[in-house]
């Protein structure tokens, strides 16, 4: 049997092009004892790996060049040499980027497909949900009441994050993202209050007319001009959950931090960065919540799917580019449709 895979052939400078990747073509071996050999019907492409593509120590170890890159991927055991796991079972893993993937045991989670469709355990019912709820439960927690401001708005997360936000009991939630066809999504079909098109105009003037009395929470997952914009309309003692800064991501050289950020002293801000693999502990009980919400139609993250895995460097990089609404990901699997 062969499979196809994508390879890291050079670290990129700026943004990612695709002379930085390479299809390969592999044989798969069968499966031995305690292992299983999984057709990928579906890979994730995430943000968080565009820093994996730079040689530096980070919280994960960068991609490796010329091998096969890895992240969130759903499948079908197609051979199984693990007791307990058939033949056809849906199982969850991190070697995407392949059309087959051979697996350890204990790197394979098995799905419950009769709760939601495979693709699910990408987006609201896995990485992405669980980390709009560390954010908001945890790191900057929201109370009754307050008014939730959220970058990234029309992404996995922060579709997720507004949905957590509300089961919070925020008063308003406030969703930025890019262009007015996004922005009128937020309010109309995916539970925001207000919504900033960032691209038309002053950000941090938008923020002040979406929140005249200002705002308790920020989600972070932008960085650059939104945090600026975000800490300028805090209430005193607000919080702040820094999940990512993807506006910075292609950045040649390190981008300037928030010229207001003496204002974190003045309004006694609390600003928290945080991994959502340190937060395990709360998987359990987001499942639960995540799974009544995907039931009664109240968390809804859409996808923008590309098909097979030739598509899968496009998928990528129309992510970083804001090409998406909601989860993006890659179908392989024509039938998985």
């Amino acid at each position: 049997m062969k499979s196809r895979e994508v390879h890291l052939v050079a670290r990129p400078t700026g943004e990612p092009a695709p002379s930085d990747f390479r299809m390969v073509t592999t044989d798969v071996p069968d499966p031995g004892s305690g292992q299983l050999l999984v057709r990928n019907d579906w890979i994730s492409v995430d943000p968080y790996m565009r820093n994996r593509m730079n040689d530096v120590k980070s919280y994960i170890p960068p991609f490796r060049l010329d091998a096969p890159m890895d992240g969130g991927a759903v499948g079908t055991v197609v051979a199984s040499g693990v007791p307990g796991i058939e033949v056809g079972a849906t199982v969850l893993h991190d070697l995407g980027w392949r059309e087959y993937a051979l697996l350890q045991a204990g790197q394979a989670r098995v799905v419950d497909t009769t709760l939601a469709p495979a693709e699910t355990y990408l987006g609201p019912l896995g990485i992405p949900g669980l980390t709009a709820y560390v954010g908001l439960k945890e790191i900057a927690p929201v109370r009754p009441g307050d008014v939730v401001f959220i970058s990234g708005a029309a992404g996995a997360v922060g579709l997720a994050a507004c949905r957590v936000a509300r089961h919070f009991g925020a008063a308003k939630i406030i969703g930025s993202a890019g262009g007015p066809e996004k922005a009128r999504r937020l309010v109309e079909e995916f539970g925001y209050d207000t919504a900033i098109d960032y691209r038309a105009g002053s950000l941090g003037k938008r923020l002040r007319e979406a929140a005249p009395d200002g705002i308790d929470v920020y989600f972070d997952n932008v960085g650059g001009d939104h945090l600026q914009a975000a800490i300028g309309s805090m209430h005193d003692f607000g919080r702040i959950a820094l999940c990512g800064a993807v506006a910075g991501y292609n950045a040649e050289t390190p981008p300037p931090g928030p010229k207001n950020l003496a204002l974190a002293v003045v309004r006694r801000l609390s600003l928290r960065g945080f991994i959502v693999t340190d937060h395990g502990d709360l998987a359990p009980e987001y499942a639960a919540l995540a799974a009544d919400w995907v039931r009664d139609g109240s968390l809804r993250v859409p996808t923008t799917v590309l098909t097979g895995i030739d598509t899968a460097v496009d998928a990528f990089l129309g992510l970083l580019r804001g090409a998406n609404t909601g989860k993006m990901l890659v179908s392989l699997n024509a039938e998985a449709n």
